[in-house]
């Protein structure tokens, strides 16, 4: 049986250390290594052993009984929470490591969210129990009042020796109260064992409750007992006598710039020599496996076959991302390879790339596109006007180690520009937009209807074009400019998002028509239309959830408003406040500092990307970037026509009176 089991934990609970017992304790590894001694098996990267923190998710493998067992060790600082998150995505169960001093953290609280958004099975385990402070009951009040009330201690409460395996009291009721029929048993029958166990077993599946253990990593406390425990507690089902299915879950680069690609075989078998399919913008692409290695950390074992539930990675794979489904290229049905677009961590700052004019910007591109493949949240974004390129980034954290990466992987040095927010552009009501290019010997013209799209949704497209107009083909390469690429505001020349675009009608030319016609005409329609209507700035919001005595609550809520945040009803417990709201991330990213300073420690916040909405200071935004939209080279709002065999500019506001399709 093959078990994926994740391990995460806000940084500095213990998570490695923890990961490094289990291995050593299963006989996967002969020695085992420290943070603090720069040697862990997973952190195998110089810059985590350097750091002290985990930067990239880890597998290690060991076998316990009949299971074999995939242990991911995440990243536990919030600026590599990407990576973490794409974990997740295929863990099959996740274990919580919390610190018995410092209990439920604000990086917990993300971790659990994200293991229920997708339903991953989740156990507990309270780490430092030996450390003076310490407490398992608090932690499980904390957990019942933080995070869920479906949590049960059970270090004590099942027992297992050998295959004598007893249940006390407190679980059994426990078990009982959360399913209706059991309970009904209960009362009738008493206690059936087998059957309780079983139910046991699928609530944990099922993510309906959340076993807890304790220990002490660092010393080895409480790990053989947690081992034993979650194999008797969890158990998987993959089919192997079905079509091969398996996702993509990250892509690394070796020394030799070898692009290797990390999956998860959800069903059936895959064999050196298949051929498997995947979707690539929209296209199918075939290739075929010629090797498949199954890592330990930084080492690997060839193997010929994989099977469900197995780990592996595959060198060769030109175009894979992380989210991709990848299928037996014999199967007649296909995954629809968008999962990457619907991570809920995403950065909401960016940066500019700062670096000598005697390098290669090529040199440059490269290095950076190669980090994007692996870390697809970095966008890199060249900037053709002003010859820079920009990263979007979680926090200046993760800026440091990038700054290191690229020295010590490309012989690079690079700077980082300050971190600014990450703000988008809009339109407030629907327009027309017309455009055409038509220099001598070209022809093409698109009107485009833009409006308002729902919050949140990017860009959406349409064509309600009759064939008789403009062809289906042309239809397609409109939508394909489109797409292309992000589009720039009129307002800050920020990306325009939130749009939808329905082609009304255009026209080509038999003759004169061709390549790159249409795509000048319809970026000319879509910048005209833009300038006929009132555009707003987009900003990143978060929810927050702050926690702080009562007698800061007063100030906490002044705080808020001074942020131009909003908030619900305060929830008051004993002498805590817990307020939940939403806040721009301008005004509220750095408030944990300030948070922490006057509520002397106790006080704490966690955050949650909210999406984009309308910006609380657009005059300000706007004048501290001075966009100029004219002197904007890429775009233009005005049309080309031609006359006499000659091609003359039509200025923006004219172009309507202009088109041939009117």
């Amino acid at each position: 049986m093959n078990k994926t089991i994740g391990v995460l934990a806000h940084v500095d609970a213990g998570k490695t250390t923890f990961c490094e017992q289990i291995l050593y304790n299963t006989n996967s590894i002969r020695n085992r290594g420290r943070v603090d001694l720069k040697n862990t098996f997973l952190d195998s990267h110089d810059i985590e052993k350097k750091r002290g923190i985990t930067i990239f998710s880890e597998q290690g493998v060991f076998k316990y009984n009949n299971s074999n067992y995939y242990l991911i060790d995440t990243p536990g600082h919030i600026d590599f929470s990407p990576d973490m998150e794409r974990a997740i995505s295929i863990m099959d169960y996740g274990v919580i490591i919390i610190s018995g001093v410092e209990k439920i953290q604000s990086h917990t609280k993300t971790v659990f969210r994200l293991l229920k958004k997708y339903n991953i099975p989740i156990i507990f385990f309270v780490n430092k129990i030996d450390r003076i402070g310490s407490s398992t009951e608090n932690v499980v009040e904390d957990i019942k009042n933080t995070l869920t009330t479906d949590v049960i201690d059970i270090s004590d409460s099942l027992s297992l020796n050998g295959k004598e395996l007893k249940l006390k009291e407190d679980i059994i009721e426990f078990i009982a109260e959360r399913d209706d029929n059991l309970f009904e048993k209960y009362l009738s029958d008493g206690y059936d064992k087998s059957l309780w166990i079983e139910t046991l077993k699928k609530m944990l599946k099922n993510a309906k409750i959340c076993p807890l253990l304790k220990g002490s990593a660092l010393n080895d406390i409480g790990i053989k007992e947690f081992i034993e425990k979650l194999d008797f507690l969890t158990y998987t089902d993959y089919k192997e006598d079905e079509n091969f299915i398996g996702k993509v879950y990250k892509v690394r680069y070796d020394e030799n710039k070898n692009r290797i690609t990390y999956i998860k075989a959800l069903k059936g078998k895959l064999k050196i020599k298949d051929e498997i399919s995947y979707i690539y913008k929209d296209k199918t692409i075939n290739e075929k496996i010629n090797n498949m290695k199954i890592y330990n950390s930084s080492k690997y074992e060839a193997v010929k076959e994989v099977r469900g539930g197995d780990i592996f990675a595959v060198v060769g794979l030109t175009n894979t991302i992380s989210g991709n489904y990848i299928i037996d290229a014999k199967s007649e049905s296909f995954y629809i390879d968008n999962e990457e677009l619907k991570f809920e961590i995403v950065p909401t700052l960016k940066s500019k790339i700062i670096f000598d004019n005697s390098l290669s910007i090529k040199d440059i591109l490269n290095a950076f596109n190669i980090l994007n493949s692996e870390e697809p949240s970095l966008d890199i974004v060249w900037n053709e006007n002003l010859k820079e390129i920009h990263i979007h980034v979680m926090g200046k954290i993760q800026l440091e180690i990038l700054k290191e990466i690229v020295k010590n992987r490309f012989g690079i040095d690079v700077e980082f520009g300050p971190c600014e927010i990450l703000y988008k552009e809009t339109i407030k009501e629907k327009t027309i937009g017309y455009g055409h290019f038509e220099p001598l010997g070209h022809y093409a013209e698109v009107h485009l209807q833009i409006e308002p799209g729902q919050r949140n949704t990017n860009i959406s497209f349409e064509s309600k074009a009759h064939v008789d107009d403009i062809s289906i083909g042309h239809q397609n390469l409109i939508k394909t400019h489109i797409f292309e690429k992000e589009h720039s505001g009129i307002l800050g020349g920020y990306s325009l998002t939130d749009l939808k675009i329905t082609l009304i009608t255009g026209k080509a030319h038999n003759k004169h028509t061709s390549g790159g016609d249409f795509r000048e005409a319809t970026l000319r329609a879509l910048r005209q239309g833009l300038e006929t209507v009132e555009n707003i700035i987009l900003e990143p919001y978060y929810k927050f959830k702050i926690e702080v005595d009562l007698n800061n609550m007063g100030r906490v809520l002044s705080d808020i408003q001074k942020m131009h945040g909003e908030f619900e009803p305060p929830t008051v417990i004993d002498d805590r406040s817990i307020v939940e709201g939403r806040a721009p991330v301008a005004t509220i990213m750095d408030y944990s500092l300030e948070l922490v300073t006057f509520s002397k420690g106790s006080g704490s916040i966690s955050f949650t990307f909210d999406g984009y909405d309308t910006c609380h200071n657009t005059e300000d935004v706007v004048e501290k970037r001075c966009y100029d939209k004219d002197a904007d080279s890429e775009y233009t709002s005005n049309s080309i026509f031609c006359s006499k065999g000659q091609g003359y500019i039509v200025k923006s506001n004219e172009v309507k009176s202009h088109m041939h399709c009117l």
